[in-house]
């Protein structure tokens, strides 16, 4: 029953088809293994002859024996358009059903169409898996609306495969007829094959029944091709995504050329190609800032970081705020006026602030120098030779003897000299500055006073400059040390040199005073000469002028030649005055050597 069911389907199947082209009769067949090639040849399953299916008749195609696969195959000729299969199957011309032996062997057929002899570049248009022996009907139709220019049949049974139970254990295809049909024209399908193809169908091929495309040329999609590409696809099937054209629109639906040039980020006829490096923009037409380690293709935005010296989004900013180099992150050193150092480099422009040296002046200043650029040097006269403050100059541990101010640059002044000018100058002549080393007045003392600083005050019986004249005899050795003028007993002078009215009566007494007074002075002198004669060549200072105490005053007056002789020790004198003190200061101090 059915046996019948099956074969009556199969009937009405290939009534509705028979306006169809046998397109497989008398085209070359081939086949993996050959029981005869003359007899059974691969041509046996083509020949259009299936009257007598045995070996006997010579009509069908026999494989070789023990063969673990069967493979038959036969070409069209072109890539045609084929609606359905039909095979006949070797029976011995005896029934069809599960006491034919031959059943077995057409048990787990497969059916490919393929462009080429191998089946595993093609498409399976059938494959047994469900059949017995019992229900396998022959012959047996196979539809498959396909295009191929090879159509094979292929079974086998494989060492190592469990198969049905039903399955012969060796690889067959003996094959009565093999019957392609469909079109023999290319880029027609219809009943009558006289419809064409749509125009954008892959090859003008499509099926065979209804005319949708079996695949469409570059550029369209649909079931008959007539839709270009959207959605940024362009291609084969649509599938290819296009590129990022100008302002976003759809590129050509067939080959992806973008109409309008690249958005940003993009270049090429496609616009699928990234900006190069150091390029961004629109077609990639814009250079990055050279500042940048590459830039984003789109916004050209310095994400990978700025190269030393520079900063900001698009690296367009020096670097500021006292740093430079890598990042910005480096600190300038003591630029001059603490300036903005080189960008890149770190280098100070203007040289360096005081205190510190150097290219980038981060080097302090060295032992004995100080100020901008270390170009000065610590002075001689600090209170530790040559060391002071590298930034200020200012002396380590004050000055030296005789020197003032932070960078002990000036001599004491203002009347005073030695260590830190604390000590007061004596009554140097003129009011002037003493040394203000050792306090000595270089030109000597002032009126009254004597010594090598001029701070001691006249001895009693001496006055004027350096303390050199002697008072007056009529001053009874009692005067003022500036002026010379006679202090009485009571306290007050007057000009012991100055002539006075005395009344008559008193004559006898002023003429036995005088007289007293000549004596005394010649025995002065004799004194003084004396003296002289015993320190011979000794230098004429104030002491060996005078005893400067009591001089006996014997009453005695000598003869002129004596007078004479104590006015030459008087003019002597004068002419000595000061003649020890600058005699003591006429060398150089060796304190003057250190100015």
């Amino acid at each position: 029953m059915n046996m019948i069911l099956i074969f009556l389907l199969s009937y009405v199947v290939v009534s509705k088809v028979t306006s169809y082209d046998n397109i497989a009769s008398g085209k070359p067949a081939q086949q993996l293994y050959s029981y005869s090639s003359s007899k059974w040849g691969a041509d046996k399953a083509v020949d259009g002859l299936k009257s007598d299916c045995s070996a006997a008749g010579g009509q069908c195609t026999i494989s070789g024996l023990r063969k673990e696969t069967a493979r038959w195959w036969v070409d069209l000729g072109g890539v045609l358009s084929i609606r359905h299969i039909t095979i006949y199957y070797r029976t011995d011309n005896l029934a069809w059903d599960s006491n034919n032996g031959y059943t077995a062997r057409f048990l787990g057929l497969s059916v490919y169409i393929s462009n080429t002899t191998n089946k595993d570049g093609g498409v399976l248009c059938f494959k047994d898996t469900m059949f017995t022996r019992a229900t396998i009907p022959n012959p047996i139709n196979i539809t498959c609306p396909r295009h191929g220019r090879y159509v094979i049949y292929y079974n086998e049974r494989l060492q190592g495969v469990t198969y049905p139970p039903d399955y012969s254990m060796s690889a067959h295809n003996e094959l009565c007829e093999f019957e392609v049909y469909g079109c023999s024209t290319p880029g027609i399908y219809g009943e009558n094959c006289d419809i064409p193809c749509p125009q954008n169908c892959q090859e003008r091929h499509c099926d065979i029944v209804n005319g949708t495309c079996l695949g469409c040329i570059p550029g369209y999609k649909g079931s008959f091709c007539n839709q270009p590409c959207d959605n940024k696809k362009y291609g084969l099937g649509c599938k290819q995504i296009c590129g990022n054209c100008s302002d976003g629109i759809q590129c050509n639906h067939v080959n992806g050329s973008c109409p309008n040039g690249c958005d940003v980020g993009g270049r090429g006829d496609k616009c699928d190609e990234e900006c190069p490096y150091g390029w961004h923009g629109k077609n990639c037409a814009t250079q990055c800032n050279p500042n940048c380690r590459g830039c984003n293709r789109f916004n050209g935005r310095c994400e990978s970081g700025c190269l030393p010296g520079w900063k900001g989004t698009f690296c367009e900013k020096e670097c500021d705020g006292r740093l430079y180099g890598e990042n910005c992150t480096q600190h300038c050193g003591q630029c001059h006026n603490l300036e903005q150092c080189h960008h890149i480099n770190g280098t100070c422009l203007n040289s360096c602030d005081r205190g510190y040296r150097g290219g980038k002046c981060t080097e302090e200043c060295p032992e004995g120098r100080y100020g901008y650029n270390c170009q000065e040097i610590c002075n001689i006269n600090c209170g530790v030779p040559e060391r002071c403050d590298r930034v200020t100059g200012q002396c380590q541990n004050g000055c030296q003897t005789g020197w003032k101010n932070h960078k002990c640059d000036s001599k004491c002044d203002g009347k005073t000299f030695g260590l830190s000018c604390s000590q007061p100058c004596g009554i140097c002549l003129g009011n002037e500055q003493c040394h203000h080393v050792n306090g000595t007045c270089t030109k000597g003392c002032d009126r009254g006073y004597e010594g090598s600083n001029c701070t001691e005050e006249c001895d009693k019986g001496w006055f004027g400059y350096n303390c050199v004249e002697r008072c007056a005899i009529s001053c009874d050795m009692r005067c003022d040390s500036v002026t010379g003028e006679c202090i009485s007993l009571i306290g007050h002078s007057s000009d012991c040199g100055a002539s006075s009215q005395l009344h008559p009566a008193l004559y006898g007494l002023v003429a036995g005073f005088g007289l007293s007074v000549v004596l005394n002075i010649y025995f002065i002198v004799r004194y003084l000469r004396d003296k002289k004669q015993l320190s011979k060549n000794q230098p004429k200072t104030k002491e060996q002028l005078s005893t400067k105490g009591d001089v006996p005053n014997t009453g005695i007056y000598d003869n002129t030649e004596d007078n004479e002789h104590s006015a030459t020790i008087y003019n002597n004198r004068e002419d000595a005055g000061g003649y020890q003190e600058l005699g003591e200061l006429s060398q150089q101090s060796h304190y003057d050597q250190l100015k």
